[in-house]
């Protein structure tokens, strides 16, 4: 087998194919679920309803939404910096503190309140919430006109290469100069530039418009994945496309909408000719942006590309080399080792439907109840004025016994214990409660506060999985892409206030595979302990502050600042720098460095005073260093006195047996020299040459 390059035509019916192929995929089998869920959240039930009778429906599906909805959104948007960046490494550090700040001002820039509202509804009804994210860079003309040019002026305005000269007139007039009449020239032009213009964008998806294949794991496993929409010829031009390209493309599919497209647009008038009232640049085609790996060189190594297709028919317009596809996906219930979970709608279809049937049994036998059947007897009894519904109306009869009410029993009341059966189910199954929510009345007349805030926390645990498969999945994704299509596509340095002051934002240095935290409160308690724990570490930094100075290394002036910004968020109060000044490391670090300086130059203008502590210290010290000399000096002495009194007693002894000695041999003529035997004991002994160098001269006495 041998690897051949791929032309346009082979690409073209590839891709093609392979969009088809997972278009028909969603529209047999994931499109008819999506609509179902759609239509129960709308307040519509399968089950039919007999004419006269009650045709109420049972909102459980839109009441578990709707429940769920502020819970999560206060879990994401109770926080300034929704996610925050990791730095890999200390030289990491500032980048990653300016790509936190600078991707939630641009998430914060572009409605990140409305593009989370829009994927979580769309998770929790039609299971999955796409956020697209991209980097729309567009060439855009700007119109100028200029009066009064002079030669060297028009010259200047339209010698760039990106002007087109729309209008141009040419008025010849005289001037004097230096008494003489010279002729000029002035212009007056209209002109087009052509302005590059780009930014982030970030937008909610309609599922329906997102495709992906049958074996897709996950968005980063696939085989092809994209998502269509309609867009303008002049925006196609706008993008570099050529006109002929896109010839006879518009009205293409355009009339042919799918079933949920439709579904979506009901209430509204669908015009399918109005393609063919206006002008040509105004026309819409249907655009087909797809991402899958290819060979197409034929090395055997596939890698990415977008494709971007038009028409029904899939026609290829384009296609470059893509790093990444660019879609963020939220899921409530995730499924395992498949792309499409189950969302929140999906778990209480079939109660929405019991719940309707008994609902409506109860409203029926209520109204039987209240206004029951008559029995009459036929040509006894004047049916108009049966007919009349109004309190105290008159019945003509021929004979009292002719009308007799139907009696119907009231079982409505032994309805009531399914009905709340069933509400409980669907609490089990979402999370979504009266205790969750706090509005259970029968455990606020008779539980303490604290009990109340357990059970709430308990009845919570669904919504914060919900929170959590969020958190992991689609908030981490969307906010990874907003940084990676920040570093690809911005050439240039941006200002941006960091901390209360503007400071350069150089994507390039940051790292686009940064690791990232969700700043999300789950399973951190409520609100008011949040509060507390923050306030009584304010407490203790301040204390830790106070008693060690600014170099105590283990809280700054800047963590303090920040503890009191988060106490203020907590509060609602978002703008913390109109109250407390900005507060960073190297404000911090200049700080010390000019109190240091003005210590410096304090103690140069000043002279120097003795500190009377100071010298009590100092004294204190020399003391003790003297009595440690002394004590030294007098235990060597005392050392010394022993080894002398040893020295002499043993002296004694040889001296006492000397003259015994010489006593004894005397007797046999033998005389004995005294004298010498006192010399030796008054000679100067180890001991005592010692002392007589410590002491300036030292003599032992016999």
């Amino acid at each position: 087998m041998k690897l051949n390059k791929l032309d346009q035509t082979q690409i073209e019916g590839i891709v093609s194919k392979a969009i088809q192929d997972a278009v028909d995929f969603i529209d047999d089998e994931i499109e008819p679920q999506r609509i179902k869920a759609q239509r129960y959240f709308d307040a519509e039930v399968d089950i039919g309803s007999e004419q006269g009778r009650s045709s109420v429906v049972a909102t459980k599906c839109r009441e578990v939404v709707r429940g769920l909805k502020p819970s999560i959104q206060r879990i994401f948007l109770n926080n300034e910096k929704p996610v925050e960046f990791v730095p890999r490494g200390p030289e990491d550090v500032k980048a990653a503190e300016q790509a936190t700040s600078y991707i939630s001002y641009k998430f914060h820039q572009h409605n990140g309140y409305r593009i989370l509202n829009d994927v979580f509804q769309d998770a929790m009804v039609k299971k999955t919430g796409i956020a697209y994210v991209y980097y729309n860079e567009q060439m855009r003309p700007e119109i100028h006109t200029y009066t009064g040019l002079n030669d060297e002026e028009f010259a200047l305005v339209v010698e760039d290469d990106d002007v087109e000269v729309i209008e141009h007139e040419e008025t010849t007039t005289e001037i004097v100069e230096e008494g003489m009449g010279v002729a000029e020239t002035i212009h007056d032009v209209k002109i087009s530039r052509m302005q590059s213009m780009g930014d982030l964008c970030i937008e909610s998806l309609p599922p329906e418009d997102f495709f992906i294949d049958r074996n897709a794991r996950s968005i980063d496993d696939y085989y092809v994945c994209g998502h269509t929409s309609e867009k303008r010829i002049s925006d196609l031009l706008a993008m570099g496309f050529d006109l002929e390209d896109l010839r006879g493309l518009e009205g293409d599919d355009y009339s042919s909408l799918d079933d949920e497209t439709e579904f979506e647009r009901r209430g509204y008038t669908v015009d399918h000719d109005d393609n063919e009232n206006i002008s040509v640049s105004s026309k819409k085609i249907t655009v087909t942006v797809a991402y899958m790996e290819l060979d197409i060189e034929g090395t055997g190594m596939p890698r990415l590309y977008q494709f971007t297709c038009a028409g029904g028919l899939y026609k290829l317009l384009d296609y470059t080399e893509a790093d990444y596809a660019p879609y963020a996906i939220f899921e409530c219930d995730p499924e395992s080792h498949a792309f499409f979970g189950t969302s929140l709608v999906d778990l209480v279809l079939h109660d929405q439907d019991a719940a309707t049937a008994m609902l409506r049994g109860v409203l029926d036998n209520v109204a039987l109840t209240n206004n029951p059947g008559l029995q009459v007897v036929e040509g006894q009894a004047a049916i108009d004025d049966l007919l009349n519904n109004e309190i105290g109306r008159i019945v003509r009869v021929t004979n009292p016994n002719a009308i007799r009410e139907m009696v119907v029993p009231f079982t409505a009341g032994s309805t009531v214990p399914a009905l709340q059966y069933f509400e409980q189910l669907v609490d089990n199954k979402t999370g979504v409660s009266k205790m969750a929510q706090g509005l259970d009345p029968d455990v606020l007349k008779s539980t303490t506060a604290t009990a109340i805030a357990a059970s709430q926390e308990g009845q919570t645990g669904q919504a914060e999985v919900i929170a959590r498969n969020f958190a992991e999945g689609g908030m981490k994704q969307m906010f990874k892409l907003m940084l990676k299509c920040m570093i690809k596509n911005t050439n240039k340095q941006e200002m941006m206030r960091l901390n209360g002051d503007f400071v350069p934002i150089d994507t390039k240095d940051w790292d686009g595979d940064m690791d990232m935290s969700v700043n999300v409160g789950i399973g951190t308690g409520r609100e008011n302990d949040k509060m507390a724990v923050l306030q009584q570490m304010l407490q203790i930094q301040q204390t830790i502050y106070q008693q060690y100075g600014n170099q105590n290394g283990l809280v700054s002036l800047t963590q303090i600042r920040n503890t009191i910004a988060d106490i203020m968020a907590m509060a609602g109060i978002r703008n913390s720098d109109r109250y407390v000044a900005p507060m960073t490391v190297e404000i911090e670090q200049q700080m010390l460095q000019m109190q240091m300086q003005q210590q410096a130059q304090m103690a140069q203008m000043q002279p120097q005073q003795a500190d009377p502590n100071q010298m009590f210290m100092q004294a204190e010290a020399m003391k003790s260093q003297m009595d440690m000399q002394k004590a030294a000096m007098n235990n060597q002495y005392k050392m010394h006195e022993l080894g002398m009194k040893d020295d002499l007693e043993r002296d004694k002894m040889v001296q006492q047996l000397a003259v015994k000695v010489a006593e004894i041999l005397g007797k046999y003529g033998t005389a004995v020299d005294v004298e010498e035997i006192k010399s030796e004991q008054n000679a100067i002994r180890e001991h005592n040459a010692e002392m007589m160098g410590m002491n300036g001269g030292y003599r032992a006495e016999g």
